[in-house]
């Protein structure tokens, strides 16, 4: 693989050229965030996020691409889009037609499977309430929180009980990512057999009786699609049809999003998810050991949610690790095959110091012998450069907090700009050994303090 620094340099005299080549809302919603990860038979290759963005960069723009590779003069001849976890896209023709597809829903998420406690009771509470009568209470419902918490399990639970309970009722749950790229497709595809592929987008959106959307924060600068959305709320709240939002963040903190949209936000139900607490993870946990049909001993369970973060994806995480090394060594569950499949000391009852931002950025600079100063200042050396992501992605995946309140941590950086450091170090650690070992040791002296 090429050096990262001669990649980025590539990448980087193509997209000025790309940039130029590809409209405003195209390039700052699909291209702008690929990533480079390798050189083949001399074309670049990009990665995208999610195969919604490698489907729409390959069937719309890569043409595009590949004239600004061969512009920029730079040795490249061609481009190739990737995604996790799928196959190398090749150049396809553009569809005819808009194509319409909802995401699908996971039947597991229903209230019933929702683990209830202090920090959610509120919200759940509200999205049941809609689902027994959409359009009538708390319309818009918008439901932030930190990463892991529970949005989707709750928005998705609210249309399983809708089909579920009143069939009649359409229901339409997607993602900002997917009504993006559908906007996108609708403004850009060619028209076939005479059908308007706007006024379908249009069609497909504003005739529903209930409309639930997930991650809006998405859309952040993305100013066409909010003009799209603005119009569509308008509609089908003007019908007293049912809108479900959800986001990262407050409605108040979405600087990015238009002034008018962040009001019709603030003016339904805003409700938020809090961090569970102990007796709701270690409830969680066992919820999720009998849905696997194991049962985990209580000193078990207490050991996985004492040495863990908020994020109920991480727990998860861990309680799957114990149940492999059970299934592996054939050995029933306990607290020392827990111990040895995390590798981490059971050690003793004292209770566990609250892990906090200042915490992490502590161990950050003391593994990286580097001031706090320096890592949440402007410098752009490489050594800081890659410490500051590093402690992004453990804040991120440490804490159950706004990518946002995580940007004002980390010295008022952007919204675009903490997704980009953690998504960076994620990629990294599956490559690069060092970038692996900092991020496990820094974690485990942050869960030994």
């Amino acid at each position: 693989m090429a050096e990262n620094t001669q990649l980025e340099f590539l990448w980087s005299r193509i997209k000025e050229r790309a940039e130029k080549l590809i409209n405003t809302i195209s390039f700052s919603s699909f291209i702008e965030d690929l990533v480079p990860v390798d050189v083949v038979n001399k074309k670049i290759v990009l990665k995208a996020s999610t195969e919604v963005v490698a489907k729409t960069v390959t069937q719309h723009h890569l043409e595009q691409l590949r004239e600004a590779a061969q512009s920029a003069d730079v040795g490249i001849v061609g481009v190739v889009i990737v995604v996790d976890g799928s196959d190398t896209y090749t150049l396809e023709e553009a569809p005819d037609a808009f194509e319409e597809s909802s995401v699908v829903l996971d039947p597991r998420y229903t209230f019933d499977s929702f683990v209830v406690g202090p920090s959610n009771k509120f919200v759940y509470a509200a999205a049941k309430s809609v689902a027994e009568a959409p359009g009538e209470n708390f319309n818009p419902l918008y439901i932030y929180g930190g990463t892991g918490l529970g949005k989707t399990h709750l928005m998705q639970a609210i249309a399983n009980e809708i089909a579920k309970k009143k069939p009649s009722l359409k229901v339409i749950y997607t993602t900002s990512e997917k009504f993006l790229n559908e906007y996108v497709d609708s403004m850009y595809a060619k028209k076939s057999a005479g059908t308007d592929n706007e006024f379908r987008f249009r069609n497909r959106y504003r005739n529903v009786d209930v409309l639930i959307i997930d991650d809006i924060q998405f859309w952040a600068g993305k100013y066409g699609v909010q003009e799209a959305f603005f119009h569509t709320f308008n509609e089908l709240f003007s019908q007293h049809k049912q809108i479900v939002i959800s986001s990262d963040c407050p409605a108040k903190e979405l600087t990015t999003l238009e002034e008018r949209l962040r009001t019709r936000f603030e003016g339904g139900l805003i409700a938020d998810i809090q961090p569970p607490d102990l007796e709701t993870k270690i409830a969680i946990l066992k919820r999720k050991a009998l849905e696997k049909k194991y049962i985990v001993p209580d000193d078990v369970l207490a050991f996985l949610v004492k040495n863990s973060d908020n994020n109920v994806r991480t727990l998860e995480g861990r309680l799957n690790t114990v149940i492999f090394a059970s299934k592996l060594h054939e050995e029933p569950i306990s607290l020392k095959l827990a111990g040895i499949a995390l590798q981490e000391s059971i050690g003793n009852d004292e209770e566990q110091e609250e892990i906090t931002p200042e915490t992490i950025i502590k161990a950050t600079c003391a593994y990286y012998s580097v001031t706090k100063a320096d890592l949440i200042g402007k410098s752009k050396r490489q050594e800081l450069v890659r410490a500051r992501q590093v402690c992004v992605y453990l804040l991120c995946n440490m804490l159950a907090l706004p990518l946002v309140s995580i940007g004002k941590i980390m010295g008022g950086r952007d919204h675009a700009t903490i997704i980009y450091a953690r998504d960076k170090i994620t990629e990294l650690m599956r490559v690069n050994d060092a970038i692996s070992k900092g991020v496990t040791d820094i974690r485990s002296s942050v869960l030994k303090q």
